[in-house]
């Protein structure tokens, strides 16, 4: 089982209730909750008289509220130290990458999933993961005693998502919404991170990549398939990715393009120390 990044719930698979973000597949992926006490009632007077325990609530909040602001500006100052990109960002457009069948006719995740060596048994984050056509492609692969955790920031395509796998029967997976900078995954649980054709949009790669490192297990790597293009045309250049990821103390450890495409398979490993935020390196939109 998964344990979540920020508390001690854990995540079994057959649960339908995982936690906050989480979506069980073996249940309702919806459930509506409604009111079941009656609401309060207004006095003859015309207004709601706040009772003892209302007005110490109130008391309590007030002297509250310079701690929870303090927490709030720390919690800003904190990601304000990752350093923004200096090249474009590209829009999430679709949940679509391209057809499946044209994305078969290639071969293009099989070729992907035999250079990043998935076997059965592992853990893998399918990030960005759309419509799920790696997370369906990887289940059978990794097999019963392995899993495969797929993530989206979109939260109608991780319902989505997890209406399908639920609809597949894939019991080794889970679905899972993230953050725009931050995968919150698991720590230290995946043998494998794949990012297809979606590192392009990430709005502050610095911030992501920094924490991607804490969900890696010692010897995992991340997987990146992307179009050998600019960031503003929904790629990115392979010497750019390479430099942001070596910026956060990555180390490339096999590269091929893929044929019948202008794309390409990068795999790195968290080999070197990862910097503070404050000292992470901008890459220029071009790396030399």
């Amino acid at each position: 089982m998964w344990s979540k990044r920020s508390g001690s719930a854990t995540l079994p698979k057959s649960s339908p209730s995982m936690g906050e973000g989480w979506v069980g597949v073996s249940s309702e992926t919806h459930k509506v909750l409604r009111r079941t006490t009656p609401r309060p009632q207004r006095p003859a007077g015309g207004s709601l008289t706040p009772s003892r325990g209302g007005a110490f609530r109130c008391l309590l909040a007030a002297a509250l509220l310079p701690a929870l602001l303090l927490a709030a500006c720390k919690q800003q100052s904190e990601e304000n130290q990752f350093p923004a990109p200096k090249r474009p960002v590209s829009p999430i457009v679709s949940p679509r990458y391209s057809n499946e069948d044209s994305r078969d006719s290639v071969g293009e995740a099989t070729t992907v999933m035999r250079l990043a060596d998935v076997k059965e048994g592992m853990r893998i984050a399918d990030i960005g993961a759309g419509e799920g056509y790696y997370t369906v492609r990887l289940a059978p692969l990794v097999g019963k005693k392995g899993r495969v955790l797929a993530q989206d920031i979109v939260p109608e395509t991780r319902d989505n998502l997890a209406r399908r796998v639920q609809r597949e029967n894939l019991d080794n997976v889970a679905v899972k919404l993230g953050k725009p900078n931050d995968p919150l995954l698991p720590d230290r649980s995946f043998d494998r991170v794949f990012m297809i054709h979606m590192y392009h949009e990430i709005e502050r790669p610095s911030e992501f990549l920094w924490h991607l490192r804490d969900d890696l297990k010692s010897d995992g790597r991340v997987v990146v398939v992307d179009a050998d293009r600019p960031t503003d045309r929904h790629g990115t250049p392979p010497r750019l990715l390479i430099c942001e990821f070596e910026a956060l103390g990555y180390e490339l450890v096999r590269f091929e393009k893929l044929g019948g495409s202008e794309s390409y398979f990068a795999e790195f490993e968290g080999k070197n120390p990862r910097p503070k935020p404050s000292q992470i390196k901008v890459c220029p939109a071009v790396a030399g």
